[in-house]
């Protein structure tokens, strides 16, 4: 039974939605096939369509950067901007920069992706939509502050003041929400798969 199947047997609801944006039609519908097995999955090449297609039943949106016109940070933007509480993944061939450390998305994923990671990346952040708050936003910043590592060398990182904030608030959610992390996974285990996944690819 697909995920899908499951969601309308006990929800009684329409499926929830990925929105796939990239100006590579041949990319963003690829993803798109690969997904909706499990996912019913619109998709949108620009960034203006993007907003256009953007609806409260999209769970969880797959955001190029680098498109013309507007980019995927510009529609990054204008999502929380206008309070849209969806999950988003950057998938992208721009390399992580500190620069990620402010933007409000999920998780990232650098192209090439293969199926798999694709798959199991919004299984994972779908998953996040059923935690508190402060939980989803601990592991947004988990994320970014493993992205980070895997990609600059320690002095990049010791010398880069919004990196040590990242990891103070990193530190504040991870005491605040301690009781509820421990029963799914710890701060090192999450870093360690997610580094494991970055040196595979």
């Amino acid at each position: 039974m697909t995920r899908t199947e499951r969601f309308q047997m006990s929800d009684g609801g329409e499926a929830p939605e990925i929105l796939v944006i990239d100006d590579e039609a041949r990319l963003a519908d690829l993803f798109a096939t690969w997904l909706r097995d499990d996912w019913v999955v619109e998709t949108a090449y620009d960034g203006e369509a993007a907003l256009e297609a953007m609806a409260e039943s999209v769970e969880v949106v797959l955001l190029d950067r680098r498109m013309p016109g507007l980019s995927g940070d510009e529609v990054l933007e204008r999502i929380r901007d206008a309070g849209c509480e969806s999950r988003v993944i950057m998938v992208t061939a721009v390399d992580p920069d500190f620069d990620i450390i402010e933007m409000g998305f999920d998780d990232y994923l650098v192209k090439p992706v293969s199926k798999d990671e694709l798959v199991e990346t919004v299984d994972d952040v779908a998953g996040r939509s059923d935690y508190e708050s402060d939980l989803r936003e601990y592991y947004a910043l988990v994320s970014k502050k493993a992205l980070l590592e895997s990609e600059k060398a320690d002095h990049e990182l010791a010398d880069n003041e919004e990196y040590r904030t990242l990891c103070e608030r990193v530190d504040d959610l991870e005491q605040r929400t301690d009781e509820t992390v421990s029963g799914m996974t710890t701060h090192d285990d999450f870093v360690g798969a997610f580094q494991d996944l970055q040196s595979e690819n």
